[in-house]
């Protein structure tokens, strides 16, 4: 059949409209890196594209396509149309895509109109075109969107904040990391190419609604795995910044609600009530010793027994008080010391600094929204 099938090339609309996405690239070439509202229903998987690969460096590119068919046919064939198709009829304004835009996808999109009737498009250039657009737009959007820092202490509610307020772009959430020790969740984080291409989609979609001043929560370059690309860090790091301030007990009632109750209720979910519990220990324990070097070994030993003991209180007895006992230390101690060092180098940007309520009133000033 000679039809030529529609491709598209407008990754700015792709992006901005958040298009759904069908990746038939084999699974490892999604984890390495992926686009959000994407789904990966692959045209050959991981085995089958090693072998490939080892037919085309031995025997070149024919010998190459005649083992995919080989390996793709009968009843693998027609699951893998079925999932195409069931895609597809799911998501009728969407687009498929393979790493360059050729053979992969051209054969899906071909078998999936033989099967179907439907013309689905596919990404002119695929993954390594829209990936190479999004990288180009991380410079651009380095010099033109308008960021408020929003920094403070440790425990100072700043993510709980940010999640109130309008427009904002969540950097730990695209990183999926509390940013810090503790920051692990019980599942992974992203590649750095993932939170790359969705931290870009992120600013591109705030130029095309006009490009507004937006908040976003003060970081380090790295965000557990993650890292912010250079461009995008200085001009966080040039943008005015704003001060969140608490009480040292509010922000150990920050802290304990976060890591604590949280915490353990997202590992509970994946794991089971009583597992959960185990690996969420774990996680506080194995957080600590991260800072081991930095605490010093006696305080590292004082604070490990203190956790160590509110573990048990709360695994015997139901009893989480006593985690406040080393959260309050490892603010007041560990983390305020370091804040006020690093502050100093910041000095310059601090636009404002106030509790809650004034943050609010001034960030409304400069247009950004509250939303209770």
């Amino acid at each position: 059949m000679s039809e030529e099938l529609p491709q598209v090339e407008d990754f700015r609309r792709l992006v901005i409209e958040g298009v759904p996405l069908l990746d038939v690239r084999a699974p490892v070439e999604f984890y390495q890196g992926a686009f959000p509202h994407a789904e990966n229903h692959c045209l050959i998987n991981d085995a089958e594209r090693e072998q490939i690969g080892r037919q085309y460096k031995h025997l070149g590119q024919n010998a190459a396509i005649d083992l995919g068919h080989e390996l793709v046919t009968g009843k693998k064939k027609d699951e893998r149309i079925a999932a195409w198709r069931a895609f597809a009829e799911s998501h009728p304004d969407g687009v498929l895509y393979c790493f360059r835009g050729g053979m992969r996808s051209k054969i899906a999109q071909r078998w999936l109109y033989e099967a179907s009737g439907i013309r689905y498009p596919r990404i002119r250039g695929g993954y390594k075109a829209l990936r190479r657009f999004l990288i180009d737009e991380l410079e651009v959007s380095a010099r033109e969107v308008h960021p408020i820092v929003i920094g403070g202490r440790t425990g100072v509610g700043k993510t709980l904040l940010l999640h109130k307020l309008s427009p904002m772009v969540d950097l730990e959430g695209l990183a999926w990391h509390r940013g810090s020790a503790f920051g692990n969740h019980a599942t992974p984080q992203p590649r750095q190419i993932s939170f790359e291409n969705a931290l870009s989609i992120e600013l591109i979609k705030l130029r095309a609604a006009g490009n507004p001043p937006f908040v976003v929560e003060d970081e380090h370059r790295n965000v557990g795995s993650c890292f912010m690309p250079d461009a995008i860090r200085d001009k966080f790091r040039d943008s005015p910044l704003v001060l969140l301030e608490a009480s040292l007990e509010e922000r150990v009632e920050n802290t304990h609600q976060e890591y604590i109750h949280e915490a353990l209720a997202e590992h509970a979910a994946l794991y089971g009530e009583a597992e959960g519990f185990n690996q969420w220990a774990d996680y506080l324990l194995a957080s600590l010793d991260k800072i081991k070097k930095r605490l010093g070994a006696a305080r590292h030993a004082q604070l490990r027994a203190v956790m160590q003991g509110a573990i048990a209180q709360q695994r015997d007895h139901g009893e989480f008080d006593a985690h406040r006992d080393w959260i309050r230390e490892l603010l007041g101690n560990y983390y305020d010391p370091m804040y006020d060092y690093q502050i100093q180098s910041n000095e310059k940007q601090i636009a404002f600094k106030g509790e809650r309520a004034a943050v609010i009133d001034y960030l409304a000033q400069q247009g950004i929204r509250y939303q209770p």
